[in-house]
């Protein structure tokens, strides 16, 4: 009975949020209350829920500050002279447009959103490939290869999901993973710079005269863009689950679409040094994990209020910019605590994976790590992350311990088709990406999908081969 249960609850919850009947906050704490008390759970189900916050607590308090933290350092400016040495450094070269293209984006994707990635990313570089003739379609596959390679970022989102769905640290998770995150990014670049070199065929030398990096005209290389092109706004996107599970209208407050207004009231020139020695000392820290990542960034984001809005009300208004991010994360991550605690607390998980066991081939479960990292290519491409993390992933973990798969390298295999995942259509960020560049999902998948599926496979072999991964 348990297991039907379970089943049930798994596939009632993947329904609901594939077919956007509910929001994954309403499935996460609505479908497992109700299968929890069908299964007799009574008012023990409170405890159990109970067990689950106190489990993700210090997951959501991370992405809180973090979401927090790398806003604040677009707001300053620190992205904004990246931003422009990319444009002056392409100059009359393709390859290396494309290239920096994937540069840029990797970058700004360091704050784990991807909606506000795409965003920058497009305001910058959009009026330059129009103007040299470059392939919009360029644009979004480099983008999109780039930002979802670098959403296994700890505050990204699917490694704070395996994290919480499996009850173990978002560290332990994706510090072993950086050699396979490197390989992920050399592999994007490789691909750019083949994109570029075939655009620099196509359509020969470009040349670009001074007036269009001039002062003058940095705010058409860096303003908006949704104007370009004709491609208008898409309206309004939720970030969704797919960057940090952050919800963003492109024309309201927190990450906006004139994020890199050269006149804008916030930035700090006099202080970028200082906020680029701070980033670059947490993320130092980070990749030595001596502090826990909730405190680490919780230490950071109050040192850059203090930093740059000293006074207090600049301090409440630079929170306020993001809260529509913060909110959306964190009640996210709390209602996830509905759907395990009551997995866990009703036994469901136990019973699956026992079944799961009777019926799995014996040569196949030592490397259920293996199968779990090469099923997160379709199935998070064919459903939500939400629907993977919380559904799937834990019912192969826990049959994967009975092979002496520890959780941790389970979740490791799982966020390695992250890069397929972010080309999907249900990841609202991507529809937001193609519709600011004008170009159809279809052309966009065309070139993207083959190659994400390479990064993807990429990341999971040579997690096997360093040993993160065991095979």
């Amino acid at each position: 009975m348990l297991v039907a249960l379970g089943l049930a609850m798994v596939a009632t919850f993947m329904f609901l949020i594939i077919t956007k009947r509910a929001t994954p906050v309403v499935a996460l704490i609505l479908v497992p209350v109700a299968f929890g008390l069908f299964a007799g759970a009574g008012m023990g189900i409170s405890d159990m829920i109970t067990d689950g916050i106190k489990d993700l607590a210090p997951t959501a308090a991370m992405l809180f500050f973090a979401i927090i933290y790398f806003g604040i350092m677009i707001d300053v400016g620190l992205f904004d002279p990246i931003v422009r040495g990319v444009v002056k450094a392409v100059r009359a070269d393709p390859a290396r447009l494309v290239v920096g293209t994937a540069l840029l984006a990797m970058i700004v994707s360091l704050d784990g959103d991807g909606s506000t990635t795409f965003i920058i990313v497009t305001s910058a570089l959009l009026p330059l490939y129009l103007k040299l003739g470059v392939s919009p379609v360029v644009l979004t596959v480099t983008a999109g290869l780039a930002n979802g390679t670098l959403n296994i970022l700890p505050w990204g989102g699917p490694t704070a999901r395996a994290a919480a769905a499996l009850g173990i640290s978002p560290s332990d998770v994706f510090i072993p993973m950086i050699p396979s995150l490197v390989a992920g990014l050399v592999i994007v670049l490789l691909f750019s710079y083949h994109l570029g070199i075939m655009e620099r065929r196509r359509i020969g030398k470009i040349v670009i005269r001074e007036s269009v990096l001039s002062r003058e005209n940095e705010a058409v290389l860096v303003g908006t863009g949704g104007g370009t092109g004709g491609s208008g706004r898409s309206g309004g996107t939720t970030g969704g689950d797919d960057a940090a599970g952050t919800s963003d209208d492109a024309s309201d407050g927190g990450f906006t679409a004139n994020a890199l207004d050269p006149n804008r009231t916030t930035l700090r020139p006099k202080l970028f040094w200082v906020n680029a020695a701070l980033t670059i000392a947490l993320l130092a820290v980070l990749g030595m994990d001596v502090i826990a990542i909730p405190v680490l960034f919780m230490v950071a984001a109050g040192i850059a209020l203090v930093i740059n809005f000293p006074h207090v009300k600049d301090q409440q208004s630079a929170i306020t910019r993001h809260s529509s991010s913060i909110v959306s994360v964190v009640a996210m991550v709390l209602a996830a605590a509905v759907l395990t605690g009551v997995f866990a607390g009703s036994g469901m998980v136990e019973a699956i994976a026992e079944w799961l066991t009777s019926i799995l081939p014996d040569a196949m479960g030592p490397h259920l790590a293996v199968v779990a990292g090469v099923l997160s290519i379709p199935f998070t491409f064919l459903m939500s992350n939400d629907a993977f993390y919380f559904g799937i992933l834990p019912v192969l973990s826990e049959t994967a311990t009975t092979y002496g798969i520890a959780p941790v390298e389970m979740a490791r295999a799982s966020i390695t088709g992250q890069t397929v995942h972010m080309q999907s259509p249900l990841v609202p960020a991507i529809l937001l990406l193609v519709s600011l560049a004008g170009v159809s999902l279809a052309d966009h998948h065309k070139k993207v999908l083959w190659r994400a599926v390479v990064v993807s496979l990429a990341m999971l072999v040579v997690g096997v081969l360093v040993g993160s991964i065991p095979f």
